[in-house]
């Protein structure tokens, strides 16, 4: 059994992992704790969650857990992720897994010490659609791949949003743009070797719209864009060129908002959905096999570790700092 606690009131908190858990027999949430014990004992009531702590580090201490969940500011991931290790606890930490490489390497390094379960909780990576996109990009039928393109498009008006904010970790690319870039890792399974990037700025050194391109050893050049300025047409969408073709994710994301994916080869089309299933009950599917039996993430650690380096390296491309850096 998976007895969760988790750290603040988080609003991705329900979908993420308190859904997911009321549908799963062999996981539950057994504590929390916010900044603001009131907000905590109000989420712990309207969910059903037995334990309010006053503090993060009693959350930690309950020695009636045996996993963390991880939904705090960016900023706060390395030194609560690793508390919760050190404790004895598997982790799932949200994305932007940590504010920089380094620090996702020392979250790695812990994770391994401790043969504790590390998880970057990229959900989408685990749902049957982005898996048979995977299937679709290796077999060929689209001829050599030639590029991939990704967009997360998403505007933000309020200016006190966590994600303008510098020093917690804030800009478009740790929030969503971290999206196509892991889709665009994933699908192609590799690393990149080139990275360039350009960016816009609105709150000093915070990016509200960054678009990077890489080429990857095979030859294949991604194209890869966050933007969240107001006014911003929403867009969630990956798609696929290879010489005999071309394939179209829409909503790589949250499939289970509605998805396709279109491929046409020779101007044959073929429209393919899979389930409507949410991709955080898939996650916690991941997580608990990998718990109790041993079982391989698509997102552990060591794959934390690649994402965060490719990151950095568009914000240097880019000419921005690299977030946890006292500037």
């Amino acid at each position: 059994m998976i007895k969760f606690g988790t750290l603040s009131a988080a609003n991705i908190t329900p979908k993420a992992l308190v859904y997911p858990c009321s549908d799963e027999p062999r996981a539950y949430i057994r504590a929390i704790a916010a900044r603001d014990r009131a907000r905590a004992e109000g989420f712990a009531k309207w969910h059903r969650i037995g334990h309010v702590h006053d503090s993060y580090d009693e959350v930690i201490d309950d020695a009636s857990t045996n996993a963390l969940y991880n939904p705090l500011p960016i900023a706060m991931h390395h030194e609560w992720t690793i508390k919760a290790l050190r404790a004895g606890k598997h982790v799932i930490c949200e994305k932007s897994f940590a504010a920089n490489a380094q620090e996702a390497e020392e979250m790695a390094a812990v994770a391994k010490e401790t043969g504790l379960v590390l998880m970057d909780a990229f959900h989408y990576r685990y749902h049957p659609v982005f898996i048979r996109a995977k299937q679709i990009y290796d077999s060929g039928v689209l001829g050599p791949i030639r590029s991939v393109v990704g967009a997360f498009h998403v505007p933000v008006t309020n200016p006190t949003d966590i994600r303008n904010i510098y020093e917690m970790g804030g800009g478009v690319t740790m929030d969503i743009g971290c999206y196509p870039i892991s889709w665009s890792r994933h699908i192609t399974g590799e690393e990149p070797e080139k990275v360039e990037a350009e960016a816009e700025t609105g709150p000093s050194n915070v990016d509200t719209y960054l678009k990077a391109e890489f080429v990857f050893p095979s030859g294949v050049l991604a194209t890869v864009s966050g933007d969240m300025r107001a006014g911003v047409d929403s867009r969630m969408q990956l798609t696929v060129t290879g010489d005999s073709g071309t394939m179209h994710v829409r909503n790589p994301l949250v499939p289970q908002n509605g998805h396709s994916i279109v491929v046409n080869i020779d101007g044959t089309e073929t429209v393919e959905v899979r389930d409507r299933r949410a991709t955080y009950g898939y996650q916690l599917d991941a997580f608990i096999d990998a718990v109790e039996e041993g079982g391989t993430l698509f997102t552990d650690a060591d794959d934390a570790v690649l994402q965060m380096r490719t990151i950095d390296r568009c914000y240097e491309a880019a000419g921005l700092p690299l977030r946890g850096l006292d500037l």
